[in-house]
């Protein structure tokens, strides 16, 4: 078993517990007074320092970005860590579809092994190749999904083969080379901005004033004024094995399971649930972790639940005990209607988003 960090059901304390669980390393760093965050203080200021230029650049118009024939709307965040990008992405695509539009998205496919990109990605392509967060939007947005590295590339090739009118980029705030119509910057609403340093010693990609110059700030759980509020909707556990078969969290035959998270935050999602009714054994992985057998052998026959971003990567051995959880992110009804917006169109007489 190569667990990160395997913990029993407890509660943390500090910020980056506040969904429930121990910190992990990088969180006792980043999100509380840790010693070595001053040490490392340098390296961020080159960091953000490096951030700052290149942004400075693409405003000066030193470098220009490439502006395609369709509205480009960018999701990103400025902190390291899972803030919950890949359910807005969903949300939005699922949004712009019922109201009209032709969504696309377009993802970088972090850790993705293919020699070719961009690459066009289905709920059945294997994350290896493409990546796991867009395998989970192909899953879930039920739209055209391109991963690559160079998301001008990306963008055209989603316009091309799915005859898109809009597209959404997952993550990509600081990849100015694509322009955008709309900048959406998603937050922790626990969290925030941890020590307010910036990597390696803090969790910051840039400094907090860049979410002046964005259109929409969302924060998942607690939003402060200017903010739209983010939360999850929970579905039925679906087995991993076998997709079409679902069952509630009560319904599972023992109330200890093990709990799988190779996620940025993965004590959100050993809190989450804990408030199902479950009492999770913790067994914490470096995000985007690739699974292997052994990583999901604890010796026992205890139930398995994982993310659904854990999931898509364990398919090809995971048991029938093995379940995930599968999220919907629900926001505020104005944060559609100022997408539109943004977009340039209103929301029809009668609708209202949701």
């Amino acid at each position: 078993m190569r667990a990160a960090e395997t913990r029993p059901s407890g509660g943390g304390q500090g910020p980056g517990a506040a969904a429930g669980g121990a910190l992990s390393w990088t969180d006792r760093l980043w999100y509380e007074r840790h010693p070595l965050a001053l040490a490392l203080a340098p390296l961020g200021w080159i960091f953000c320092t490096g951030a700052w230029l290149r942004r400075w650049l693409y405003l000066s118009g030193a470098r220009r970005a490439e502006r395609l024939p369709v509205p480009v709307v960018v999701v990103g965040n400025i902190t390291a860590g899972g803030t919950g990008k890949t359910p807005l992405v969903v949300w939005i695509a699922r949004f712009l579809r019922d109201h009209g539009f032709r969504p696309g998205v377009i993802a970088r496919g972090y850790r993705g092994s293919s020699p070719n990109w961009p690459r066009v990605v289905t709920p059945e392509s294997d994350p290896v190749l493409v990546g796991d967060e867009p395998v989970v939007i192909a899953r879930r947005a039920a739209c055209p999904v391109v991963a690559g590295p160079d998301r001008v590339k990306s963008a055209r090739a989603v316009m091309t083969t799915g005859g898109c009118n809009v597209v959404v980029s997952d993550d990509g705030l600081q990849a100015l080379a694509l322009a955008r119509i709309a900048e959406v910057a998603v937050l922790d609403g626990d969290r925030r901005f941890g020590n307010g340093r910036c990597l390696p010693a803090g969790p910051l990609r840039e400094r907090p004033s860049r979410l002046r110059t964005v259109d929409l700030v969302v924060a998942r759980g607690r939003a402060q004024r200017g903010e739209y509020a983010m939360t999850y909707r929970p579905g039925r556990l679906r087995n991993v094995v076998d997709d079409r078969t679902e069952v509630e969290p009560e319904g599972l035959a023992r109330r200890a399971v093990h709990a799988v998270a190779g996620i940025g935050n993965p004590a959100a999602f050993f809190g989450q649930l804990r408030t199902l009714g479950l009492a999770p054994i913790e067994h914490r992985f470096a995000d985007h972790h690739g699974y292997a057998p052994a990583d999901l052998d604890f010796g026992d026959d205890l139930p398995v639940v994982m993310t659904e971003k854990d999931a898509v990567k364990c398919r090809g051995f995971a048991s029938e005990r093995t379940w995930y959880l599968p999220v919907e992110a629900v926001l505020e009804p104005g944060f559609g209607e100022h997408l539109l917006t943004l977009l340039g169109r209103g929301v029809p007489d009668g609708q209202q988003a949701s």
